[in-house]
This record gives C-alpha cells, sequence and structure tokens, in this order.
C-alpha cells in the first residue's frame, strides 16, 4: 500500500522568518492520528529567511538528521561543534543524554531550504555525538544513494545513527529509473523534494510524500528532473531501548 500525502495536505506554518511544512505533529500542529510512521518521528520542510533561524535549544534521546537542498547552514551545540553545511551535505547528531544546538541560515542574503529528520533513538541515554558528510551530484545521479544507515552496519562510506534505519538519496534525470526492494519486515517513507515522479502507479511532484507499507517492488521513473529521499524503516523497531511493532494498514 502506497498512501501519497500531497503538498498542500502538510501542515503549512508561516512566519516572517519561516516557511515550513510538517508530515507529522510538531510544535504548534498536533493530530493525534499522524505523530509519527514507526521510528520516523518529524520531517520538517523548512525555509529559512537570510540572517535567522533557530535560537539554542534541547534534544534528548532522538537521532536527528538535516539535509541541506538550497543555501547554507550554520550549526552549534554544546559539544563543541560549529560546522557550516552546504547544499548535498547531511548532517546527523544523536542528542542522547542531552544537546542543546542552534540553527541558523549563514547568509545575509539568499534563503536557505533544509530538510530535518528526527527518529526516535534504539537505546535511551546514549553519549550525544554529532558529525556531516558530503555527497556530490554526480555521486547519487541517477541511482539510489545510501547516506546513512544503522551504527551497528558498519558501512564508513555513510553516517551512522541509532535506529534502524537507512536513508538513500537521488538525482534523476527525466526518463531515468530505479528499483528498490523492499524486504520482509520492512517499510518506507519517500519524499519529492524537487520533480515528479512515477512510484509504482502513484504520480508525485514536488513536496508530495508517501508512506508505503506492504509492498516488494519499488518501480521510480522521473518524468523531469527529480530530486528525492527514500528511507527504508523497520515495522519492529527499539525506542529508547524498547521493542515497539507498528500495526500495519
Amino acid at each position: 500500500m502506497i498512501q501519497v500525502t500531497k503538498e498542500m495536505q502538510h501542515y503549512k506554518g508561516e512566519s516572517d522568518w519561516l516557511t515550513t511544512y510538517h508530515h507529522f505533529s510538531f510544535a504548534d500542529y498536533y493530530d493525534p492520528k499522524n505523530v509519527n510512521f514507526g521510528p520516523l518521528r518529524v520531517f520538517n520542510d523548512d525555509t529559512i529567511q537570510p540572517a535567522t533561524g533557530f535560537d539554542l535549544h534541547q534534544h534528548q534521546d532522538m537521532e536527528i538528521v538535516t539535509y541541506v537542498i538550497d543555501g547554507t547552514l550554520e550549526h552549534k551545540d554544546s559539544l563543541g561543534n560549529h560546522g557550516i553545511i552546504e547544499p548535498g551535505e547531511i548532517q546527523r547528531m544523536s542528542a542522547g543524554t542531552g544537546v542543546l544546538h542552534s540553527e541558523f541560515n549563514h547568509s545575509n542574503e539568499n534563503p536557505l531550504r533544509l530538510l530535518q529528520i528526527w527518529l526516535f533513538s534504539d537505546t535511551r541515554g546514549l553519549q550525544p555525538s554529532w558529525e556531516q558528510k558530503r555527497y556530490t551530484r554526480d555521486e547519487r545521479k541517477n541511482k539510489l544513494l545510501p547516506v546513512i544507515s544503522p551504527k551497528n552496519s558498519n558501512q564508513k562510506d555513510r553516517l551512522a545513527i541509532n535506529q534502524d534505519a537507512t536513508f538513500y538519496i537521488s538525482n534523476l534525470e527525466t526518463g531515468q529509473a530505479q528499483t528498490y526492494n523492499l524486504q520482509k519486515g520492512r517499510m518506507a517513507y519517500f519524499f519529492v523534494i524537487e520533480g515528479k515522479v512515477m512510484l509504482n502507479d502513484k504520480v508525485l511532484y514536488t513536496r508530495d510524500a508517501a508512506q508505503i507499507e506492504n509492498e516488494e517492488v519499488l518501480k521510480l521513473q522521473a518524468q523531469r528532473d527529480t530530486e528525492l529521499i527514500l528511507i527504508d524503516l523497520p515495522v519492529q523497531y527499539k525506542k529508547n531501548s524498547e521493542l515497539v511493532k507498528v500495526a500495519q494498514k
């Protein structure tokens, strides 16, 4: 089953410095039927105006992934990390026992668009950690490039998180196709960053998303140049050391 959420169906919040689309309940938006998708707790699509951003705030027991689409992000945290993140770069932060951080648009002139994605940590009370990695457009051109995987998979070319989830990014040129096999006991979250793509028998456009359950094969074909992200998730997972099983539809 593929359940598509169109761009206009996401919660949209606007202020003088931020335009955000919340895929799940977050901040002022709460829907008891739309809190998470398995271990995926937050998926925010943010556009931040120049020289503005999120002041210092705290996280705990979450795996936080930030993917910069356009512009430049400046990150600071209580671990002493200070990073500048540009398009194609991905940052992951394991909040663990607690970390304070701030995120600002580093530019005084250009808007910043990014995805911020949170997953439940599989273990409570971990030591906080942070890292970032750059992936070029050529690396993800016409392929599903794995960029984040579970920490115990020991994939040295990827960022590692404390959850049984794998992230793929791709830039598909018009007409290009990819096939992805979902293993038993897995589901997926799919998002079109920009473009138009066929996902099996569904057509998705910019900012459309899909929750995918009980599907074995995902067939992707770009109807025009498309940038996308695919997150492979477990039906049964650990949330802060406790086992949880998704009630599939």
